[in-house]
């Protein structure tokens, strides 16, 4: 049945197409000699007119003309018809002229049958596509009214008016989609952008009605809905800009995500989401060395520990643009792993995606792991990081920070893996907690491990970076609890200041320096401007629709146990040096004998298994001579003096 009917359409198309020939061979002698078509000439036409068919409609089967699914006409198409029309006319020409010498034939009637076969063919496939857009899905005569005169747009009783922020690439794309999938339920009537030489211009016949800073009118003027913010370059300034219009219009917006966070760089409906904190911060797109990467990662084995973390899932998504044969997803979490594994598989079927409930506490099972998937390379993300969670609880960041690292470290010596990669944190820079400490310890286990082994030694490398927005330690996600139950939002101190970037950026920016590494850095992310906490938390209830102080109260607590003021990034005794990537420098990490620094976290692993919290302080201010626990009541001017030594420093 289906053979049948396409061959029915073939016939159609192929008959269509033949009369389409003939007006246009036609047609060019009687516009040639006035609508009086001489008798020699009327005969001369008349005999080579099977032959001119014949021509043009092979040449045309040869271009694929008779192949293509007429209503998804594109440009492509568009270029095979010109090719083929150009092909089959030099044909005819070249055989007019050593066949008869043009005896009989007015040269110009080829030049002009040429332009009409373009314009018929063409204009029959365009208006095959027209049909099935818009014809039927409404009534024949209002549709060509609209076409024609332009009196009529397409409007669904149940779609909502969209504006489009950005007459761009992406604005373009998202308009094309939206226009081709009904089902979506929007319909685009207009678009807005700053650039007053885009303001009056049309792109697929909408309109751009003029600047952002209008919208409210806008919006008014042509019954908008929403709004949707086509800007993925957009920076903090810019994107703070707009998002303020849209609220003093009261018009819903949402966006599409930043370039950086697109995996695959595609734009699409499905990637539009609600306006959120991370694109405040108008975080530059990371430009990737992407062949340096693939080379250390294409085609290989990879485990990603803590995968199915905020961090380690994005690695695992970013890791997977790369090609590698296989990724070993090693997580204890059951329900994160399950999510990620689907995930994965079905986004990137040529990869061996391989899922492990395990954790790198257990050597058996790490053992296990490198036995069935003999990794080349490692990101070490597991880690616990919360910090008053292992204040109350700092054997948890002895047995899983320090032994769990030390662990991975054995067993990636012993199958000889290329390059591990540790994921450290600021908080491991003159560290004030437990968590910190437990951190600056890894990140010397790991350092220990370059210049004392083997030859053929994996390189181990670290990269250091501050918080992570959307992280599962980041204080975001909480705030929106407290707004979501009307407040208030409990800010530590009003002065409190950290460093952000986005979960998309941290990881590209850790596959990077992975791939730079030759063994023994310290890789450091350039984090920007830190953030003061109150200014986000107020960002935060705007955001949402609510005006600080006034429908949400903010509250200042107090900073927590372990707490710092302002975070850093280096210590006083490390140089930083610029590398080949804008943002990424690299500290020359000093080298710890490991057979003396074991030694100490033997005694603490004892200490972590007696639960003896003031003795596993003690021990680490003995291990990292830079760790000072500070009660609450002296962190504030503690802090104070290292902030003002720091930009003393600077």
């Amino acid at each position: 049945m289906k053979t049948r009917l396409l061959y029915r359409n073939f016939l159609i198309i192929l008959g269509i197409d033949v009369l389409l020939l003939t007006v246009a061979w036609y047609g060019a002698h009687l516009l040639r000699f006035n609508f009086e078509i001489p008798a020699g000439h009327l005969s001369v036409m008349k005999k080579a007119f099977p032959v001119i068919v014949a021509v043009k409609i092979v040449t045309f089967y040869f271009f694929d003309l008779y192949r293509g699914m007429w209503r998804y006409t594109s440009i492509a198409d568009l270029l095979n018809i010109i090719k083929a029309s150009c092909i089959s006319s030099l044909l005819i020409v070249s055989f007019v002229l050593f066949g008869t010498r043009f005896k009989g034939f007015s040269r110009s009637v080829f030049v002009i049958d040429w332009c009409l076969t373009i314009l018929l063919i063409s204009g029959f496939r365009l208006s095959i596509r027209l049909y099935f857009e818009l014809i039927k899905e409404d009534k024949p005569w209002r549709i060509v009214a609209g076409t024609l005169f332009g009196l009529l747009r397409r409007k669904h009783a149940d779609c909502k008016n969209l504006l489009i922020i950005g007459a761009g690439d992406c604005g373009e794309k998202i308009y094309r989609e939206i226009r081709d999938n009904a089902r979506l339920g929007y319909d685009v009537v207009g678009f807005l952008d700053d650039h007053p030489a885009k303001v009056g211009m049309k792109i697929h016949g909408i309109p751009v009605i003029g600047p952002v800073k209008d919208i409210g009118a806008v919006a008014k003027n042509v019954r908008s809905e929403e709004a949707l913010i086509a800007i993925p370059s957009a920076g903090s300034q810019q994107m703070r800009g707009i998002v303020d219009y849209c609220k003093e219009s009261g018009i819903k917006f949402k966006t599409i995500p930043s370039m950086g966070e697109l995996i695959n760089g595609k734009v699409t409906v499905n990637a539009i989401r609600d306006v959120a904190y991370r694109d405040l911060l108008g975080r530059e797109v990371v430009n990737l060395d992407e062949a340096r990467i693939g080379s250390c990662l294409q085609g290989r084995s990879v485990l990603v520990t803590g995968a199915g973390g905020s961090i380690g899932s994005e690695l695992c998504r970013q890791i997977c643009r790369f090609g590698p044969e296989t990724i070993v997803l090693y997580e204890r979490a059951e329900s994160p792993l399950y999510e990620l594994e689907l995930e994965l598989k079905q986004n990137f079927s040529n990869v061996k995606i391989l899922p492990l409930l395990a954790d790198v506490r257990d050597r058996r099972q790490l053992e296990k792991a490198f036995e069935a998937s003999s990794p080349q390379v490692v990101f070490h993300a597991a880690a616990y990081k919360h910090v008053p969670m292992l204040e109350l609880h700092p054997w948890k960041a002895i047995k899983n920070n320090i032994l769990g690292t030390r662990n991975l470290i054995d067993i990636a010596k012993r199958f000889e893996v290329e390059r591990f990669v540790f994921v450290s944190t600021d908080k491991a820079v003159h560290p004030v907690n437990v968590m910190g400490s437990s951190k600056r310890v890894a990140e010397m286990l790991v350092q220990s491990e370059n210049g004392y082994g083997i030859s053929h030694a994996p390189r181990f490398m670290i990269v250091r970076f501050g918080n992570v927005v959307g992280s599962a330690g980041s204080v975001v996600p909480l705030f929106k609890k407290q707004i979501k139950h009307g407040g208030p939002v409990t800010v530590t101190h009003p002065e409190v200041t950290r460093y952000f970037m986005t979960i998309p950026e941290s990881c590209q920016l850790i596959l990077q320096a992975g791939a730079m590494g030759e063994g023994g850095e310290i890789f450091i992310l350039d984090m920007g401007t830190p953030i003061k906490i109150d200014d986000m938390a107020r960002d935060l209830i705007r955001l949402s629709g609510f005006e600080p102080d006034v429908d949400i109260k903010i509250e200042y607590i107090g900073l927590r146990p372990g707490e710092k003021l302002y975070e850093e990034l280096i210590t006083e005794s490390e140089g930083i040096l610029p590398t080949s990537h804008d943002k990424i420098m690299v500290l020359k990490g000093a080298e710890y004998n490991p057979a003396l620094l074991n030694g100490k976290i033997d005694e603490l692993a004892g200490l972590a298994y007696d639960q003896d919290s003031e003795k596993i302080k003690t021990m680490l201010q003995e291990i990292v001579p830079e760790y000072e626990p500070r009660k609450l009541v002296d962190d504030h001017e503690s802090t104070k003096v290292r902030k003002h030594e720091r930009d003393k420093h600077e």
